[in-house]
């Protein structure tokens, strides 16, 4: 009985990988493109899960100071949340590889700006 348990364990154990590795889906650039451009982050968290890494832009300390003297006027508009996700190996370049990165650059909850790197 208790050997019956133990391969019920292992058959789901190995059900889950199969269908974690199933659920791990590779794009070409252009289906990557097509499929998350201008989409908002929930649908990208639905369809590709949790980034593997998140970073905020960081405003320089003398951006302001370095627009308003090259004649622009201060500007009071409503903030802007600029946000970069990446993921891992999910875009292909060709049948067998993939970039390492495809960095989502999102400007208050829309993805505005999509790259893909092999290198940080």
């Amino acid at each position: 009985m208790a050997e019956t348990a133990v391969k019920a364990d292992v058959k789901a154990a190995t059900s889950s990988k199969t269908s974690a590795a199933a659920k791990a889906k590779t794009y070409t650039e252009d289906e990557f493109l097509n499929a998350f451009s201008g989409k908002s982050r929930k649908f990208i968290t639905d369809k590709l899960g949790a980034p593997a890494k998140k970073d905020l832009a960081v405003k320089p300390a003398n951006a302001d100071r370095m627009v308003m003297g090259m004649g622009k006027t201060d500007d009071k508009t409503k903030r802007v949340n600029i946000e970069m996700w990446y993921y891992n190996n999910v875009v292909r370049y060709d049948a067998k590889r993939t970039y390492k990165f495809a960095e989502l650059t999102f400007v208050n909850d829309r993805c505005m700006n999509i790259g893909f790197f092999n290198n940080n």
